[in-house]
């Protein structure tokens, strides 16, 4: 089963292009959608390993997201905890991979990408 997250990168490349503001008051307006899109990425970095994908990119991506945003440390503590929240909570649960963890793989993908589209969308330049 491969995905592609083409939103995601367009994303990063968008932030990472972004001039740093020193205000985090604009960063706030969309930290609750980039919040959630780390805990997705958590989630999709657990089961989609589980369900046999190799060399799993969703770390690496938020690690990258992570580098684009270039967040305070209590705003980088958020993030990095929604995605270990996502990732724990699949952990907790699934042991193999089953059709219900393939569908919440599906249901995941679907969702990051609609954060990522609307985050660009609506934020980005």
């Amino acid at each position: 089963m491969k995905h592609s997250f083409p939103a995601l990168a367009l994303l990063m490349a968008l932030a990472g292009a972004a001039t740093p503001r020193p205000v985090q008051a604009a960063e706030a307006v969309y930290d609750r959608q980039l919040i959630r899109l780390a805990e997705v990425l958590g989630s999709l970095q657990y089961l989609r390993a589980l369900c046999g994908e190799q060399n799993a990119p969703w770390r690496a991506r938020m690690e990258a997201l992570l580098e684009a945003e270039k967040p305070d440390p209590d705003r980088r503590a958020r993030m990095v905890a929604a995605f270990n929240h996502g990732y724990s909570a699949f952990e907790a649960v699934y042991r193999t991979c089953t059709p219900s963890a393939i569908a919440a793989i599906n249901r995941y993908m679907k969702e990051g990408e609609e954060l990522t589209t609307g985050i660009v969308e609506r934020y980005g330049r």
